[in-house]
């Protein structure tokens, strides 16, 4: 199944993968040579058999469709994407930095302020915040640390640059996926992996029990960690209890847990209680403690924010770092990174327009025949409208919703997503393509090799996420032999 430019549909976007002369990129060549070899019955039955393990281990990712949950089997595209380690060293320095700006912008904005005092970020951006949460003002988690764990998404243009798309600092998800990604391609291509100097991701579990393990208000003793789900209904529910299973934690619903009157936190057992030091926390701020945020919720725990005020308990990510997950408050992060750390940004931002000042709102509304719009608070694509692929009628209640609402909106040009070959039917065909690399804070800062690499499975689509019809491949990080 040789690759060349008669057979590889080359389209106008970077390509991962194949250089614009056709020939495979310097990271990729062992992967086409060793593809050349295989015929299409060959890569039909490693896919069957690959297809089949997914089922049989049960990777499994929910959709919500229509008032109805679907849960189905984790669509996974056998040809890895690649890059070389010179270009993701660079990168990795970029997303430490970044997450390092972000947890100083966290701790300033619920104590001194001194952001909004100095005139760097506007007062009226913090006031409109949906996720800022006065419970949490006054307070300094260990290491002035709130987001221990970020998925930044990446996303790289036609030009070849690579721009931070996102920041999500509430509850990310997908490193599950990229772990078992990359145990499925250990099964499907061992010898690759003797081939190839594929850098190793199998450590980003032991790295996040590290980094929880910091936050332990015991240090002297083995901590007790629960990751907290909210249950088997959560389209994320396979990787909750694929990372407490991987860490040695507890898996529990807010149910399992109890504050006691010395605002310690503890869990039911058939034992008796059991002090639990750690809270891995996958569940929104609203609903992880009815007594602070929303008194309707079953799914926290009573007291949870009165014990971590104390100190008595760790929780990632902390209470109130979604104040920062905020798409307008992300125009704002290369700023983030000069005030607080002196130093430029490694990995610049897609260029963005903030509704909520009128010459730029002047110009979206004028121009969203050309600009992906995006609502501030959402995630997971929804809300989300791409000017070039939308109706005369979206683009007009899109305009609507703008006008009603404009600190909630921003937008940005339409990237030309890059592609990578994508194994569709018997063919390779160019897809669609982002990067969620996963960053850890506590005591140290680290980052995966590569991360999720998330893919539009449908044609010309921009849209990649797993929630609305995404599939995903294993991320290579290669060193490129001479």
């Amino acid at each position: 199944m040789h690759l060349d430019p008669s057979t590889y549909p080359r389209g106008a976007a970077f390509d991962e993968l194949i250089d614009a002369s056709g020939a495979p990129r310097p990271a990729a060549r062992e992967l086409f040579n060793h593809l050349s070899k295989l015929d299409k019955v060959a890569l039909r039955e490693r896919r069957a058999t690959v297809d089949a393990a997914i089922m049989t281990m049960g990777i499994t990712f929910t959709i919500y469709s229509e008032g109805e949950n679907i849960d189905r089997a984790w669509p996974f595209d056998i040809i890895p994407r690649i890059m070389a380690r010179d270009e993701w060293r660079r990168i990795e320095a970029g997303l430490k930095q970044r997450l390092s700006a972000l947890n100083c912008f966290i701790n300033d904005i619920y104590n001194e302020q001194r952001i909004v005092k100095d005139g760097v970020f506007p007062q009226e951006v913090l006031a409109g915040s949906r996720n800022f949460r006065v419970q949490c003002v006054g307070h300094a988690p260990q290491f002035g640390v709130w987001a221990h764990v970020c998925g930044t998404d990446l996303v790289r243009d036609r030009d070849g640059t690579v721009y931070v798309l996102e920041d999500n600092l509430r509850v990310p998800s997908g490193v599950s996926y990229m772990l078992e990604n990359r145990m499925l391609m250990k099964r499907l291509f061992p010898e690759m992996f003797q081939a190839c100097d594929i850098l190793p991701v199998d450590d980003y579990t032991t790295r996040l029990y590290e980094t929880l393990a910091a936050l332990s208000p015991r240090p002297s003793e083995r901590p007790v960690i629960a990751v907290l789900t909210p249950g088997i209904y959560n389209s994320a529910y396979f990787e909750h209890s694929y990372l407490a299973q991987q860490m040695g934690a507890i898996l529990v619903e807010g149910s399992d847990l109890v504050v006691g009157d010395n605002d310690v936190v503890y869990m039911k057992t058939i034992d008796g209680l059991r002090r639990v030091d750690v809270i891995y926390r996958r569940i929104d701020d609203e609903f992880i403690d009815p007594e602070a945020f929303r008194k309707d919720s079953v799914l926290g725990v009573p007291g949870l924010m009165r014990a971590w005020r104390r100190g008595t308990i760790g929780i990632a990510n902390a209470p109130g770092a979604g104040v920062a997950d905020d798409k307008v408050v992300y125009a704002y992060v290369p700023q983030f990174i000069k005030y607080y750390l002196a130093e430029e940004a490694i990995l610049p931002n897609v260029p963005s327009y903030l509704c909520m000042h009128d010459d730029e709102r002047d110009y979206v509304l004028a121009n969203l025949d050309k600009l992906v719009v995006k609502p501030a608070n959402e995630s997971g694509g929804y809300g989300m409208m791409i000017g070039p692929r939308a109706t005369a009628s979206e683009r007009e209640e899109c305009a609507s919703r703008i006008k009603a609402d404009p600190r909630n909106y921003m937008a940005q040009p339409t990237l030309l997503l890059s592609t990578a070959p994508t194994l569709i039917g018997d063919d390779l065909a160019p897809r669609h393509l982002d990067l969620r690399p996963f960053v850890l804070q506590s005591d140290s800062l680290y980052a995966t090799t590569g991360g999720l690499t998330r893919v539009a499975m449908r044609e010309n689509s921009l849209v990649v996420n797993s929630s609305q019809g995404g599939g995903s491949k294993d991320t290579w990080i290669v060193d490129v032999r001479n």
